[in-house]
């Protein structure tokens, strides 16, 4: 199923580049991807558009169906909120790091819990601690949200989490990050992890909170100082060569200009040394 899933979102991906761009090499630059790459993708696109000229087409319908683009030739550049897994190593990609990230856990606001420990997240999504009384708050049921396989974000919380434990089949699985946010805002017995970026940039009357982890709060402070456990790096990723104006887009995206609408997203801006080094 999963495969069938795959193929299908490709070919979605497919049809809606090649009606925007048309084959066309010079008049527009096609990003396709991460749903939490997207608020950098789509500020980027509107300030290199004034700069140049040139149209920057985003869309996202995660990260696994932007790789799958970009090595199709259907995009000229992906956007990941996690590396490579061990499947696509091999399809010619190069990565560049755009910006860095926090994986908020998020629980309701009327939820009295304001920490758990990554044992304690693990045992949750592995569906052995079932109630929120086993964890210091009410006597309630857990409703545990979860991300679809396609998602980046997804594979970083199995990795740096779960730590190779099992996710539990029962947890209610949704495809972006708004439907998680908005689900833990009308449950006050839910929980879900988003990117740090959009716990309060989504729209909303929406009530939710970000739980501090192992006692550490998540911040744009933790993330980069390494003390947040939960934290990923943000990517590019480009098949071969990209064109010339692939590139000046990817330079402007990680230039200093874009650092201040980084930060006001949420995420943190690579460092100069970092910049120097890719």
């Amino acid at each position: 199923m999963r495969k069938i899933v795959s193929v299908l979102s490709a070919a979605v991906l497919t049809l809606t580049l090649c009606a925007c761009s048309s084959g066309s090499s010079t008049s527009s630059i096609t990003v396709a991807g991460s749903t939490t790459c997207l608020p950098i993708a789509e500020i980027a696109a509107e300030g290199f558009k004034e700069e140049t000229g040139i149209d920057v087409l985003v869309s996202g319908l995660g990260s696994s169906a932007g790789i799958e683009a970009v090595s199709a030739g259907t995009a000229d550049i992906a956007s990941s909120s996690r590396g490579l897994n061990a499947d696509e190593q091999d399809l010619g990609l190069t990565p560049i790091v755009i910006a860095h990230d926090g994986i908020a856990v998020i629980v309701n606001d009327d939820n009295p819990v304001d920490n758990l420990s990554t044992e304690q997240l693990r045992d949750i999504y592995a569906g052995k601690i079932t109630n929120w009384k086993e964890v210091g708050g009410e006597d309630l049921g857990i409703q545990v949200i979860n991300r679809d396989e396609a998602s980046g974000t997804r594979e970083a919380f199995r990795t740096i989490v779960m730590d190779g434990t099992p996710f539990d089949r029962r947890s209610a699985v949704l495809s972006g990050t708004g439907q998680v946010r908005d689900v833990v805002s009308r449950s006050r017995g839910a929980i879900g992890y988003i990117s740090l970026g959009f716990v309060d940039s989504l729209n909303a009357k929406t009530s939710v909170k970000a739980v501090s982890v192992n006692h550490v709060e998540a911040s744009e402070k933790t993330v980069a100082s390494g003390g947040y456990p939960i934290s990923r790096d943000l990517y590019f990723f480009v098949k071969g060569a990209p064109s010339q104006q692939a590139q000046d887009y990817i330079d402007y995206v990680t230039s200093e200009k874009m650092d201040k609408q980084i930060r006001e997203a949420g995420f943190i801006p690579v460092t100069n040394d970092e910049k120097g080094s890719e």
